[in-house]
């Protein structure tokens, strides 16, 4: 693929690091006001959406707008606005919305950065954790500044792996895929936050991750995220309105590759690895 300018990547990368704190910040503020807050449900009563949603996504929107006139912008809640620069942010506001309103501290700021389709960006912040996973492809990963890096002796067997699922996966999917997991000797959680558990698999705390319905707000920071602290990641469509659907998602570390990606199912010389 080409490359974009350090200049503008990294200029964009500070940016990114900025606007997740203040973004998350806005949502932390909500979350400690969540009584007050009226929820709605979108497509089934698990999946709901907030006013602190929206107006973290457009505090999001608006930032970059202001910085990069001339870059698309991809979020949960508004949609995709297309670009002319060749990168499009990639923007969830609230990752986790089912535990913020619910007064659980698994949710997260996820902001993702793609170029000529691949993520280049990635930063996530978890307020309630004060916890900043940040990274730039070719520069590593990191959490609250210090770099991670991930030991390849870590298996399914030894390790923990996160799952997710939502309606859009039959509960007979759901169940085989846990017992594939727990038949090849593995063990998971599912702490209702897809983009916080990627920045866990990144951070070593999870070997993998894989949920079979999850869309590209949800994913690509995290992607960026493992991919530079030496995992490997499924690749997402990010062609045209590919971008805007859902697609299995599936990332781990070195050691975790062949049994998640036998366990989902998928072609295993697909993976893009650090």
């Amino acid at each position: 693929m080409s490359s974009p300018s350090n200049a503008g990547l990294e200029e964009r990368f500070r940016l990114a690091q900025v606007v997740a704190k203040e973004a998350g910040d806005l949502a932390l503020h909500y979350f400690n006001e969540r009584d007050k807050l009226v929820i709605e449900t979108k497509r089934d009563p698990q999946d709901v959406v907030s006013i602190a949603d929206r107006e973290v996504e457009e505090l999001i929107r608006s930032r970059f707008a202001d910085a990069f006139s001339g870059d698309g912008v991809l979020g949960e809640e508004y949609g995709l606005q297309g670009g002319t620069s060749g990168f499009t942010w990639v923007v969830d506001p609230i990752d986790g919305t089912s535990p913020f309103v619910n007064g659980m501290p698994n949710w997260c700021v996820s902001i993702g950065l793609l170029y000529a389709g691949s993520p280049v960006v990635g930063v996530i912040y978890a307020p309630c954790f004060g916890e900043t996973y940040a990274a730039m492809a070719g520069a590593g990963a990191s959490l609250n500044g210090k770099p991670l890096r991930l030991a390849a002796d870590k298996t399914i067997r030894n390790a923990v792996t996160g799952i997710g699922a939502n309606s859009h996966v039959t509960p007979a999917f759901v169940a085989k895929m846990v017992e594939s997991l727990l038949e090849a000797g593995g063990n998971f959680i599912r702490n209702g936050s897809g983009a916080l558990m990627l920045a866990y698999v990144a951070a070593g705390r999870l070997v993998g991750y894989y949920e079979p319905y999850m869309h590209a707000w949800d994913c690509l920071a995290g992607y960026c995220l493992v991919k530079e602290a030496g995992g490997w990641y499924h690749p997402f469509p990010t062609e045209g309105e590919r971008l805007t659907k859902g697609s299995p998602v599936i990332a781990g570390g070195p050691g975790a590759h062949d049994d998640l990606m036998r366990i989902a199912g998928v072609d295993a010389t697909t993976a893009q690895h650090a």
